[in-house]
């Protein structure tokens, strides 16, 4: 089982995340995270950092965000590894909670 960064997380990036990971599993892209799964050791750590709550147990996963899993275990594969926490946008907290942000995925 793995953690899964889900849409919440699209547009808002909060880094909290990647501060309390001990196997630097996370990865960063324009304006969204993702964990590598190959490398998630399922501390649970990360999730409770989380200011959007946009990450999941893959086993708690909600139904509407199952795409998340491949899209995760892919861009963690091309995405640089982050491991100090960033500022985040200064419009995070406009776009946290937001529905159907997957169109704005920036790749």
């Amino acid at each position: 089982m793995t953690f899964v960064v889900t849409e919440n997380c699209i547009k808002c990036k909060y880094t909290d995340c990647v501060e309390v990971c001990p196997v630097d599993c996370f990865h960063e892209g324009p304006n969204f995270l993702v964990i590598d799964p190959e490398e998630c050791i399922d501390c649970t750590l990360c999730e409770p950092e989380c200011p959007a709550n946009a990450i999941f147990s893959e086993d708690d996963l909600p139904a509407d965000q199952e795409q998340f899993i491949e899209i995760n275990a892919e861009l963690s594969q091309v995405w640089p590894v982050i491991t100090q926490m960033k500022d985040h946008a200064d419009d995070a907290k406009d776009w946290d909670g937001k529905p159907n942000k997957l169109e704005l995925l920036e790749r």
